[in-house]
């Protein structure tokens, strides 16, 4: 078992934590993919998919078994820490009836001490970003009507919209869901914070 640290904006932390988000897809950078499916291994093995020559070839940062916590944007008072999810972006923030700013600290600064949410990974697969499937959209989170109610129609617009949200738009070209990248889909349920860590 091996503990690693995992990101998440605010909005996959709520999902988190109301029990919603039970999987999260992860770009494999095509670079690797390409070199794995044009080795000289891959064309003397053909009639193996690529999805498992991927996964058996690529080296997987998350694997079933191992406990991540996740990194969220906070911030430590004197008293506690803070998460950026637990507020909304009006929200005020006073110190002896006097207003103060808060100055929130990215997530990829957080260290382990500070983590509040921690997760077991199940399963790991590889598969295209477009193989996914309504019970998958449910797992990433996404709570809307048409998502509830089973129009993959909808559901699948929405994730398309969140998916590219989250990918840079140099990047856009390579990783956003036109270009149906090769992912990481990694299962995950809640768990404790381990002994001595």
């Amino acid at each position: 078992m091996a503990i690693k640290p995992i990101l998440f904006n605010k909005e996959m932390v709520r999902a988190i934590l109301d029990g919603r988000k039970t999987c999260t897809r992860r770009i494999i950078k095509a670079e690797k993919v390409d070199n794995v499916l044009n080795s000289p291994a891959r064309k003397s093995n053909p009639d193996i998919p690529d999805a498992q020559f991927i996964k058996c070839l690529v080296d997987m940062k998350y694997e079933p078994g191992d406990i991540l916590y996740v990194r969220e944007t906070w911030y430590k008072s004197p008293l506690r820490y803070m998460y950026r999810a637990d507020y909304s972006n009006t929200e005020q923030f006073y110190t002896d009836g006097k207003e103060v700013n808060i100055k929130w600290h990215p997530s990829i600064h957080m260290s382990k001490e500070a983590a509040r949410i921690w997760l077991r990974v199940t399963d790991v697969r590889v598969e295209r970003l477009q193989d996914i499937t309504i019970d998958d959209i449910r797992g990433e989170g996404l709570s809307s009507v048409a998502v509830h109610a089973g129009d993959m129609e909808i559901a699948l617009e929405e994730w398309k919209m969140l998916w590219n949200s989250t990918i840079k738009k140099s990047d856009i070209d390579r990783y956003g869901w036109d270009a149906n990248p090769w992912v990481w889909a990694i299962e995950f349920e809640r768990c404790e914070k381990p002994e001595g860590v």
